[in-house]
């Protein structure tokens, strides 16, 4: 991602401050610091971990633009990003048709120090209530605090869902900077309140200009990338939609990656992978992860602390509690500066939400969503109707909404882009671009802007995304799939029977589902993780005592659910000296 961390000015102690948040960002991997005097804050830059183009320019008087993610203007990448982004910048800023990418960017231009985040704000920035610290580095910023005190809201989010939504996170002491705030970061700082507006209503075209329309978004989305970087690319490939799309563009737009799945020998998605490449005479790299490596019990422990270290603590998948086959894996996909691209958003040509094309509140939406909790998991500490409460008010600041107005269809739409996105795969590629600079077109504000004017009659099982597909690859829309059908066919019985069955359930009954399906038996994901109590148990100990006050853990038969615990655990006990009730 590259990085940087600042801290507001005010003798020895911003000089100690500056030299703990060093190590930090040491031991998360970055070598390459270019420190910074801006005024009423002190800091510094990092570099990518494996290289990449420039994150990081230097102007007269001592102005400078500090890039942390991946970031383009005016088409360009780089230097010549950097270089006509200061010239044109206004603070604050709104030229969205000209800036893209997920980034939190830093700017001192004629002496006045600016901060925003991409349009989205998937990448995450974290600051402290008082805004003395500011930093990419979640855990640089919870260890500037003498004193931390979990936030019940963030952390049961990020135990249910995966990462907190909105700008929370599991401390109260923590925050992240929003999509729709700017700030100079003066004495005391300044901040702009700015509204994001997104499509409303779909737009009636033809479909045939539809696809056309949203063909031509994802070309130009592309294009700076194709012309960075050219063949230097790595790019997933599944059973799935959004990863063989992402493969697609990239092939319109003349580039050559190389193409890569992960899961165990035998799977479907590494079948489907494997025979689409030798059927379109391309190889395909298959790395499982889980046999990356035999650990042991005793070696358990330093291969976590590497993970917790690489991984800023919070992760959403298993790779805090792996055999270090997620690091290894990061390291390849950007190794020698090479771009790393994601299919992650393709759902926003979707009904993501599995709700009906008609009117809704925002309470629907937060318990047919949101609500994946049992009630036994957890101890009286949690409050239901407290918790769905705050997801609704954000999701309603989100929309610049009020709280208790019916929505359109389309505006419910509007929420995968804003909050499902930024937090799930705003963590991700917070992480991953740690080492180099991350693609995910499917984010891009132009490309989000036309899906969003697809009908929903379209987005259902996948129909107009297939299309899509099938319009800018024929060759790749033609293999078989993880659904049962080929994309260059309508979706099957079974493909549309299987959405129907969701989206038919009312609120009431979809907010039960997650615990129904908790008493018919455990739960497994895809993300593993060692959790066996004789490895778990040499990281942390299991008798929970920091999340005990939360959770019952020994109720918990969600592998997921246990793992995230497990991981809020490890994090009380790295901290417990600055923890307070």
């Amino acid at each position: 991602m590259a990085g940087f961390h600042l801290v507001r000015a005010g003798g020895g102690a911003t000089a100690r401050a500056l030299v703990a948040a060093e190590q930090r960002f040491r031991s998360h991997g970055f070598t390459d610091f270019t420190p910074f005097d801006a005024g009423p804050y002190r800091g510094f830059h990092v570099g990518y971990i494996c290289g990449g183009p420039e994150t990081f320019a230097s102007f007269a008087d001592g102005d400078f633009i500090a890039v942390a993610g991946t970031l383009v203007y005016r088409g360009r990448v780089g230097a010549e990003a950097l270089r006509l982004l200061y010239a044109d910048w206004r603070f604050p800023f709104d030229d969205w048709q000209n800036l893209a990418g997920q980034f939190a960017l830093l700017v001192r231009k004629s002496g006045r120090l600016s901060l925003i985040t991409d349009f989205f704000a998937a990448f995450q920035l974290f600051h402290d209530p008082d805004w003395r610290v500011v930093s990419t580095s979640f855990l640089a910023t919870a260890e500037s605090r003498p004193r931390l005190r979990w936030h019940d809201q963030g952390l049961y989010e990020f135990a249910f869902n995966v990462f907190p939504i909105g700008d929370d996170t599991v401390f109260e002491d923590v925050r992240r900077l929003g999509p729709s705030l700017q700030v100079e970061l003066a004495d005391p700082p300044v901040f702009r309140r700015v509204v994001k507006q997104l499509p409303g209503d779909p737009e009636p075209m033809p479909i045939e200009d539809r696809i056309v329309r949203n063909a031509e978004r994802l070309a130009e989305t592309i294009r700076p990338y194709a012309e960075h970087w050219g063949d230097r690319m790595q790019v997933p490939l599944s059973g799935g939609l959004d990863s063989r799309l992402a493969l697609a563009a990239l092939r319109a737009a003349g580039v050559k990656p190389h193409v890569y799945v992960y899961g165990d020998p035998g799977d479907i998605d590494v079948e489907i992978a494997r025979r689409m490449g030798a059927a379109e005479g391309f190889a395909v790299e298959h790395f499982d992860k889980r046999s990356h490596a035999t650990v042991t019990p005793d070696a358990f422990a330093g291969v976590v602390e590497r993970n917790w270290e690489e991984t800023d603590a919070l992760t959403t998948d298993g790779g805090l509690f792996d055999n270090g086959g997620n690091r290894a894996a990061r390291y390849m996909r950007q190794a020698g500066g090479q771009l790393a691209v994601s299919g992650g958003c393709g759902e926003v040509y979707r009904n993501f939400f599995y709700l009906p094309d008609r009117r809704t509140r925002l309470r629907a939406v937060a318990l047919t969503f949101f609500a994946r909790f049992h009630l036994p998991d957890v101890t009286e500490r949690f409050d239901r109707r407290r918790f769905i409460s705050a997801i609704e008010a954000k999701l309603a600041d989100s929309l610049y909404a009020p709280i208790d107005r019916r929505l359109e269809r389309t505006e419910v739409e509007q929420l995968y882009p804003r909050v499902r996105c930024r937090s799930f795969f705003g963590r991700e590629i917070s992480l991953v671009g740690r080492h180099g600079a991350y693609l995910m077109p499917f984010l891009n504000r132009r490309v989000v802007a036309e899906a969003l004017r697809v009908p929903m009659d379209l987005k259902t099982a996948g129909r107009f995304e297939a299309m899509l597909l099938n319009r800018i690859d024929p060759a790749l829309a033609r293999h078989q799939s993880a659904y049962g059908h080929s994309f260059a066919e309508p979706p099957n019985l079974d493909h549309r029977l299987s959405e129907l069955s969701t989206t038919i359930r009312p609120a009431w009954l979809r907010q039960r589902s997650y615990s129904v399906r908790r008493r018919l038996g455990p739960l497994f994901d895809d993300h593993g993780g060692i959790l066996a109590p004789q490895y778990l148990g040499r990281v942390i100990d299991l008798h929970f005592p920091h999340m005990s006050a939360f959770f019952r853990p020994s109720n918990i038969a969600d592998q997921g659910l246990y793992r995230r615990v497990a991981t809020l655990e490890l994090l009380g006990e790295k901290l417990a000296d600055r923890l307070v009730a």
